[in-house]
């Protein structure tokens, strides 16, 4: 008699307390699809993906996953100005009503957002508040290896001057990011280092996210020309100053000289011996676990 009750109760259910993580990506060929993998083996339900105006194979790994229906929704955005905080709350808003989102994670095709327990949703949970704050940490560049076997994880320099680096060098202080919850969203903050929410309880949690924000030299140079000619577009020239810096070297003829200061590529003993290159496998060792099931 209450059959059609319980169905319908089960299909409340199913989606219900979902992780969802939205993704912003341009010519992310290179790591796209880890990214996927990774995430799904950390226990992210589903993505939604915006792709801004791509000419690599990044369409076609999306599509990929759509088919096999990791990807539920994928927006082709043609927009040519950067609105990123615009696109990613977007892609917030479709988490939230269409997919039944419990939590939401906004991030990059290079962030791998790890959780020590493997489980990112119940670490999430625990967190005992409807923002997680997530520290950052970047991975050096290694030419010549795939990001997968890359070993070396940065930390900050307080005098960046005193070894001759660029003034928006990977030795920068990392800024967090939150996850969020569905209910109570507002509205995201540009970059996604913060949210604002109707009643805020921000927390500290264990989720480390480790960023491959340099790939190599090609890869940092096509970013910052194809991110440069998006920026002078942008109304708020104080948005992203650091791309209009380095676009300007560009046109001058300079970029690549300005990427052995943004790495170090000529003090990088130094750096090791002075502790602001740490070895850590924590992500190679979880790379080749995955690879390997």
């Amino acid at each position: 008699m209450f059959d059609w009750l319980i169905d319908k109760c089960r299909r409340k259910a199913k989606g219900s307390g979902r992780l969802v993580m939205t993704l912003l990506v341009k010519n992310e060929e290179m790591m796209l699809e880890t990214c996927l993998h990774f995430h799904r083996a950390m226990g992210v339900d589903a993505f939604v993906v915006t792709d801004n105006n791509s000419t690599d194979r990044t369409p076609e790994i999306i599509e990929k996953y759509r088919s096999l229906g990791w990807i539920e929704h994928v927006i082709n955005e043609t927009g040519t100005d950067y609105s990123q905080k615009k696109w990613v709350d977007r892609m917030v808003r479709i988490a939230r009503k269409q997919m039944r989102a419990e939590w939401i994670i906004n991030a990059d095709a290079d962030e791998m957002w790890y959780s020590p327990s493997g489980d990112l949703h119940n670490e999430l949970r625990l967190c005992g508040g409807n923002i997680a704050h997530c520290q950052t940490r970047s991975m050096y560049p290694e030419e010549g290896l795939p990001f997968s076997q890359w070993t070396w994880r940065v930390e900050f320099i307080e005098r960046q001057q005193d070894y001759g680096l660029s003034p928006y060098s990977i030795f920068q202080r990392q800024r967090g990011k939150v996850a969020h919850t569905a209910h109570g969203y507002l509205h995201i903050c540009m970059g996604n280092h913060k949210v604002r929410m109707l009643i805020p309880r921000k927390r500290e949690c264990d989720i480390l996210i480790y960023h491959y924000n340099v790939k190599g030299r090609e890869a940092f140079i096509q970013k910052m020309v194809n991110g440069g000619k998006q920026m002078e577009q942008h109304r708020r020239k104080s948005h992203a100053i650091h791309w209009r810096y380095f676009y300007e070297i560009y046109k001058n003829g300079q970029l690549s000289e300005e990427y052995d200061r943004v790495v170090g590529s000529s003090i990088r003993e130094k750096l090791v011996r002075d502790g602001y290159l740490v070895e850590d496998t924590t992500m190679r060792d979880f790379y080749q676990r995955l690879n390997s099931q």
